[in-house]
């Protein structure tokens, strides 16, 4: 397999988009036919999720209809993929926060390698999917917008084995970096220890001529190297994401081989599908020629955006600044002053000035300390000078 895009595509290569906006109302209204109250959408070869997660999100601000999607893909894998995604995205809140599964998402979505919770939060999901793939009534009380009747008994045992193989990561090891550097080997060749050279070539020739300039050059690069796209948390990504993995057969002297590996896109990257589309033009400043924004921040802009309408039915808004202009204010008044030597003696001018306005204070507090002269002093005092005297 020399093909860089791979034989699987694990992710889209066109940005997510909302199907009810396609102009299909305004099609009814010039064919003089009624809008259905019923929506019928085929998929095929999409990839993931990504059309259906923004229609569904963004049903709300559309005339109130059902929807039916029509699921065709050539890897049984794919299916997996995509009903443990729709799991995530459909987590109550009290479970889990609005933050929280957006990074699950976005690393269980583009990364070959994730976090220790996100892989026992698949196998739970896996061991989960396995008995709604195995028992449709059980699939109809946990997640009754999945059918699956339409699929061959061969095709769901297929299923199963591949939620097995999520589920049991021990027996069934998985070295995904292996694999990506064997791809990488692969595809690049003799340009191999060049690869950096390679990368920013690609960058710049296809990404940026064909509207990709908000993604970034360095994670664009450390994509294509080690396979993560995604690290808005700080964390260790040491374990490999089984959601990623699909078998192959290859033929060779006539016989034919099996492996499983990671055989899905090292070109494009995962970027495209959420990362590079969006309704806030604010990720879209430049400064000196540019982004102050990337495709990561997009993406988590958008997953967020998305979860939240699918959630609350309202839009997602960024939070807003707090206004910090008094603070800024006091900040700036508050400057240190340089006293000169013509400041401290009027400053002394100033109180002399104020000690001979009260005459009759001063000469008070005078008699005052004559008197406190006058007393005898204590007995400690008079031990002490005794003292004082002998020494």
């Amino acid at each position: 397999m020399t093909d860089g895009y791979g034989n699987i595509n694990w992710w889209g290569f066109s940005p997510a988009l909302d199907l009810q906006e396609t102009g299909h109302a305004e099609m009814c209204k010039k064919l003089s036919c009624a809008i259905p109250d019923e929506l019928h959408i085929l998929l095929v070869g999409a990839g993931d999720i990504r059309h259906i997660l923004k229609t569904v999100a963004r049903r709300y601000r559309h005339s109130k209809r059902k929807l039916k999607f029509y699921v065709v893909e050539n890897s049984l894998e794919l299916y997996v993929r995509d009903m443990l995604l729709m799991m995530v995205a459909l987590e109550k809140p009290n479970k889990m926060g609005l933050q929280e599964k957006t990074e699950l998402f976005l690393e269980l979505y583009g990364n070959t390698l994730i976090r220790e919770q996100s892989s026992q939060y698949s196998e739970a999901m896996a061991h989960e999917l396995i008995k709604m793939v195995t028992d449709f009534d059980y699939l109809e009380q946990k997640l009754p917008l999945f059918d699956l009747t339409q699929l061959k008994y061969k095709e769901r045992d297929f299923i199963e084995g591949i939620l097995k193989f999520l589920r049991n990561r021990e027996k069934t090891p998985y070295d995904v970096a292996k694999c990506w550097d064997l791809r990488l080997r692969q595809l690049l060749k003799e340009r191999y220890d060049s690869m950096k050279n390679v990368f920013d070539w690609d960058y710049n020739m296809e990404m940026v001529e064909r509207g990709g300039s908000i993604i970034h050059l360095h994670q664009y690069k450390n994509w294509r190297q080690c396979g993560i796209a995604f690290q808005i948390r700080e964390g260790t990504y040491d374990v490999p994401n089984r959601t990623l993995a699909s078998a192959t057969v290859f033929k060779m002297n006539g016989e034919r081989y099996p492996r499983r590996g990671f055989w899905g896109d090292m070109t494009v990257s995962p970027y495209v599908t959420f990362g590079v589309e969006t309704e806030e033009k604010s990720f879209y400043k430049k400064q000196n020629q540019q982004h102050m924004k990337t495709a990561e921040d997009v993406s988590e802009f958008n997953i967020n955006s998305l979860f939240h309408e699918l959630a609350t039915n309202e839009r997602y808004e960024l939070p807003k600044e707090e206004d910090n202009k008094e603070t800024e204010k006091s900040d700036s008044d508050a400057k240190l002053q340089e006293i000169t030597e013509e400041d401290e003696e009027n400053e002394c001018e100033n109180k002399e000035e104020n000690s001979g306005a009260n005459p009759k204070e001063s000469e008070e507090e005078k008699e005052k300390e004559a008197e406190n002269s006058d007393q005898p002093d204590s007995q400690e005092d008079h031990i002490l000078r005794r003292l004082f005297c002998l020494l």
